[in-house]
């Protein structure tokens, strides 16, 4: 992608005069940099990129799109199923949102940059010095210690390769961490002498991998004999003659004027800082003339999405990048509202490693106004500045440090600002940097507003991952399979106990009548365990080959749903044990579409009861409550939805922990009674249809005080003689084996729902009580709702009569089939919410299994 940025002088001609440094490579390399003198022991040049967003304001879509462009290279290189592998880190701090573009180019590659900002409690990954900069030391600090130890491809990205030397150092002290077979080295240009160019190869023949380059463009500097000296020398002389036009008496009327001849002998315009700072740090005002410092500034509230990383100090992965695509249209829309009326020129104005965020933002924003928007990053680097077309620093604002730095209190810096023409600027800092250092007369804050007129600032919460501490002793581990359930290990962990051992079944109807008569609980025992005819599971499998595609679908739509909306690295709680099998759908197509690697629980809730407090206790110690998700298969009359949320303002005021969302995410909801959904379709879900034999072969959860201590996990049984009717994991895979095919489906009706009113309205809810009344039944609890509890009621209680919606077709044909074998009538009704409705026997005597209490065999 060739840009001209510059119509006139090329912004590296003052230096190359001066000190006769040549750049010479690729016809469109000049429009890609110019130069600059800094003061430095080591390299007193400096390559001034016009496409990184660091020093130069540039269009954001155009900085994005360099970026983007190296990473679409790199998965070209790689191909799609290395690419699929790869993680890309990116050099703190200017490469920090170019590495975060070229992550976006790949495609799914998660993204972490290094960070001179150490974060307490968080362990470095790695760490590795860059010669030339003026602050040497960066820090991998990744939240998930694994995401730098597979062995995919490690794409390195800085804004310009030259010596060499930090991406030499990068990976040998990776490679002893973490060996793999293949790095990919990214620049936006290539700038390495001839005497350098082999050392890459040599690396790699070192370690025994393979190392790629990828750059947008190619060339070197040419550098005469002293041109250190030379540039240092002349580095002091002009910041000598600012330093003395600053002090006392010195008679400067502005920050424009001749000075004395610099080295050999020309004329040239005297190097500006607008504002200047003085011996003491005061700004003076620049050629725009002065403008008042804002006492006032305007705070734009972005609604950045709860627990989104600010960037990829601790990782950025596929799930972070969904949810901020997601956010970003809204941000952009909120900062558009907050700009003057009448704006022509705006900048967005990132923060040290804080640049993909503004970047993206601004690139957002960029179509909605009409004014000419712009994007550029304050920084640490201190560069020489001089007002002249030739030269690619034109203005410098200084300013103190204003984010506690671990280095000590320091100057920093914003380029190309003051005198740009801008009427207004936005300045994004992240939570860490809105300190009294920003705000304070000689702040950032300040400096701009002498010099722009309109100065707003967006604060991003800085992300800051959570703790991780050893859990308490008397909380064990989750039970997984095989020892415990038939689902892979990984799919679940059970946060139960093993009560295989004990006798808890009881014949249907005695449980009934003493769970109706107050003698029980339905959890201090359990259903025998019905084992399905052969017409019944023919039944089943017919379910499954119809329905498998539409499920595959509503888990996509959740799934993303939870994604987008609810956390970027959810952790998923299934309510054991009709929620199970749709936790783990929801985590396979995590892994299917992003290669994302949730974990996944399930809990015990129990109705009247409450949700098991000691695996949230768990919970809340081994993760971010505020990532907790709750799943269930689905809805019926919402009385689990109010059962959780009751039961978690409970835990949170005895326990004191905080953070727990009680919305439940459901496949299906045809009561309106949650958000989050995959549908509100009333269909059948064939895991509805049987009991254990398609959850894993796990029981009912069972709570009984002689079972259940105070600090036990609520139990469940392990039917492990039902191993040759288990049709657990073969009903994932027959919905798994639909995922590719859903894409396109579950993605429109994302976006559908996106836009969508979804508030609960509790239809449901409202079905039940009017059934309730016109059937004399006169309880809420024996009217089970919608086909997956109708299921339920035919399998474990003593139905009545089961309503069927007029016209219900083959969703239906299991429960007709169970009520034929139960001799439970079928009433159609043409007014139903639900495909089906199921009455428990509202006056049960021993023996009555029927609406007329014959006893029917199953």
């Amino acid at each position: 992608m060739n840009i001209a940025v510059n119509n006139g002088d090329w912004s590296g001609s003052w230096v190359a005069e001066r000190l006769g440094v040549e750049l010479v490579g690729d016809d469109g390399l000049r429009a890609l940099l110019g130069l600059a003198l800094r003061r430095n022991p080591k390299r007193a040049h400096l390559l001034v990129s016009n496409v990184l967003g660091k020093h130069v304001p540039q269009s954001p879509a155009v900085v994005y799109g360099h970026g983007s462009a190296l990473g679409r290279r790199v998965r070209e290189l790689l191909g799609d199923e290395e690419a699929a592998r790869a993680v890309v880190v990116g050099y703190a701090e200017t490469a920090t949102g170019l590495g975060h573009c070229v992550a976006d180019g790949i495609g799914l590659a998660p993204y972490l940059h290094s960070t001179r900002r150490p974060v307490p409690g968080v362990t470095p990954a790695g760490g590795f010095e860059e010669s030339h900069s003026h602050a040497t030391s960066h820090l991998l600090l990744p939240e998930d210690p694994a995401l730098l130890s597979g062995d995919g491809p490690l794409v390195l990205v800085d804004d310009e390769f030259s010596t060499g030397n930090t991406i030499l150092n990068t990976i040998r002290d990776l490679h002893a961490r973490y060996p793999r077979k293949r790095y990919v080295v990214v620049a936006l240009v290539d700038m390495r002498s001839a005497a350098d160019a082999g050392r890459l190869d040599d690396l790699a023949d070192e370690i025994g991998a393979r190392v790629d380059l990828v750059a947008g463009a190619c060339g070197t500097v040419k550098l005469p004999d002293g041109v250190l000296e030379k540039g240092q020398a002349l580095v002091a002389r002009y910041e000598e003659s600012a330093a003395a036009d600053d002090a006392p008496g010195a008679g400067a009327s502005g920050p424009i004027a001749q000075f004395p001849a610099p080295l050999g002998g020309e004329t040239g315009r005297r190097p500006q800082e607008q504002p200047r700072v003085g011996a003491r740090g005061t700004a003076r005002p620049g050629p725009t003339g002065p403008q008042p410092t804002r006492d006032l500034i305007t705070r734009v509230d972005l609604h950045w999405p709860h627990g989104l990383p600010d960037g990829g100090r601790h990782g950025f992965g596929t799930a972070h990048r969904i949810r901020l695509e997601a956010a970003l249209p809204a941000m952009a829309a909120r900062l558009a509202e907050a700009l003057p009326l009448g704006a022509r020129r705006v900048l967005t104005l990132g923060f040290e490693e804080l640049m993909y965020t503004p970047l993206r933002v601004a690139r957002e924003l960029e179509p909605l106004v009409p004014a000419e928007v712009r994007y550029s990053t304050t920084t640490r680097s201190p560069v020489l500045a001089v007002d002249d077309p030739g030269y690619a620093i034109r203005s410098r604002l200084v300013f103190p440090a204003h984010d506690d730095p671990a280095d000590g209190p320091g100057e920093r810096y914003a380029y190309n600002v003051a005198g740009a023409g801008f009427d207004a600027v936005v300045v994004f800092v992240d939570s860490a940097g809105d300190t009294p250092e920003l705000h304070a007369p000689d702040g950032l804050l300040a400096r701009l507003g002498a010099y722009v007129p309109h100065v707003l600032l967006a604060v991003v919460p800085s992300y800051v991952p959570a703790p991780t501490e050893e859990s308490p002793a008397m909380l064990p581990e989750p039970l997984r399979g095989p020892a415990f359930s038939s689902y892979p290990p990984e799919d679940v962990g059970w946060l139960l106990q093993d009560l295989s051992d004990v006798t808890l079944e009881a014949p249907t109807e005695e449980r009934e009548e003493a769970i109706q008569s107050g003698g029980a609980h339905y959890a201090e025992s359990l259903p025998q365990e019905y084992q399905p005819s052969e017409r019944y599971q023919a039944l089943f499998h017919a379910a499954l080959e119809t329905s498998a595609a539409r499920i595959a679908q509503a888990v996509g739509v959740v799934t993303e749903t939870v994604l987008a909306e609810r956390s970027a690295r959810p952790v998923l709680v299934s309510l054991a044990r009709a929620g199970t099998p749709v936790g783990v759908l929801m985590r396979r197509w995590a892994r299917f579409r992003y290669g994302l690697d949730l974990p996944h629980y399930a809990v015990s809730i129990v109705r009247g009861r409450g949700i098991d407090a000691n695996a949230l206790r768990y919970l809340a110690d081994r993760h971010d409550p505020r990532d907790v998700v709750f799943v269930d298969g689905w809805t019926g009359k919402g009385a689990i939805t109010r059962e959780l949320a009751d039961a978690i303002v409970e835990f949170q005021e005895r326990e004191g922990v905080f953070g727990f969302d009680p919305e439940i995410a459901v496949l299906a909801d045809p009561g309106s009674c949650v958000r989050t959904y995959g549908t509100r379709e009333d269909f059948l879900i064939p895991s509805a249809c049987l009991n254990s034999t398609v959850s894993g072969l796990i029981s009912r959860t069972v709570l009984r005080a002689d079972l259940v201590g105070p600090n036990d996990f609520h139990g469940a049984k392990f039917y492990r003689e039902l191993a040759g009717a288990d049709v657990s994991v073969a009903f994932l895979e027959a919905v798994s084996a639909h995922f590719p095919a859903a894409v396109d489906a579950v993605d429109a009706a994302v976006k559908e729902l996106a836009a969508a009113d979804r508030t609960p309205t509790w239809e449901g809810w409202a079905a039940v009580e009017r059934i309730s009344e016109e059937y004399g039944i006169h309880d809420v609890n024996l009217v089970k709702p919608g086909v997956g509890e109708t299921t339920r009621v035919l399998l474990r209680r003593v139905p009545w009569k089961i309503l069927a919606r007029a016209g219900a077709g083959a969703d239906l044909d299991h429960v007709r089939l169970l009520a034929e074998q139960r001799g439970v009538p079928v009433e159609e009704v043409g007014e139903l919410p639900y495909t089906c409705v199921g009455l428990i026997h509202p006056k049960y005597t021993r023996g009555a299994t029927g609406a007329d209490g014959r006893a029917v065999n199953v």
